[in-house]
């Protein structure tokens, strides 16, 4: 599996390299953000980490950019900047998740293990998933609903899989965090609720049937609602 980090900060990228070299990830390294840029334009990656502040580019027109080229590669930005506010800033430009400086390598491992699975255990394996009239092309990693394409972050794209194959049951914010994101429900935080409101807005908000509904105190449900 091949990484690209994208950082300016000596120590932190030997920190990341090493310890994704260790895990037998094959790594790429760029210290300015057009260097970036030009990397995740011309190779496929399973992962692109990136810091906020650097040289060339930010890390958020970095990540407009590539969704606007169409790379859906996931994309974890790294920034010592953790409120709400400026997480949600790094995930409307289109970022997958968000990891405060500083971190432990260990918490490293458990986003990217999180942004690149694409294997629910038990859940059915079907190529294309279907509710009403939104279609899931697995393997080309499309969306459709009512013959319009719908553009989607990697991390959007897991969530609604996850719906999809669960709709019809109430799925709770700690199942959520727990098979999407990896990590223990942090009450503190909004980011699932945010993640949800971006893909609400994307596949229900043109169209007249409501797919995606918000359970109050129990979490979220996709069934077909007018």
């Amino acid at each position: 599996m091949k990484i690209l980090v994208i950082e300016d900060e000596a120590k932190t990228v030997q920190l990341i390299k090493q310890g994704l070299e260790e895990q037998q990830w094959e790594v790429d390294v760029a210290y300015d953000g057009l260097i970036g840029l030009q990397l995740a334009t011309r190779s496929q990656y399973s992962i692109i980490i990136s810091d906020i502040i650097l040289p060339g580019i930010s890390g958020l027109e970095l990540c407009r950019q590539l969704r606007a080229k169409g790379i859906v590669s996931p994309i974890l930005l790294l920034t010592a900047l953790g409120t709400t506010d400026d997480k949600i800033v790094g995930l409307d430009a289109g970022a997958d998740d968000y990891l405060v400086k500083p971190f432990e390598f260990r918490e490293l491992m458990a986003r990217i293990r999180a942004l690149t699975r694409r294997n629910f255990g038990s859940i059915q394996t079907a190529n294309n998933l279907k509710i009403a009239d939104l279609e899931m092309d697995l393997d080309a990693k499309t969306v459709m609903r009512g013959g319009k394409e719908i553009s989607l972050t990697a991390k959007e794209f897991l969530l609604l899989e996850y719906f999809i194959r669960h709709q019809g049951r109430v799925i709770s914010k700690v199942e959520l965090a727990e098979k999407i994101w990896d990590v223990t429900f942090d009450t503190g935080t909004n980011v699932i609720e945010v993640y949800v409101n971006f893909l609400r807005k994307k596949i229900d908000k043109d169209f007249e049937v409501k797919l995606l509904h918000t359970q109050i105190g129990m979490g979220y449900v996709m069934k077909v609602t007018a």
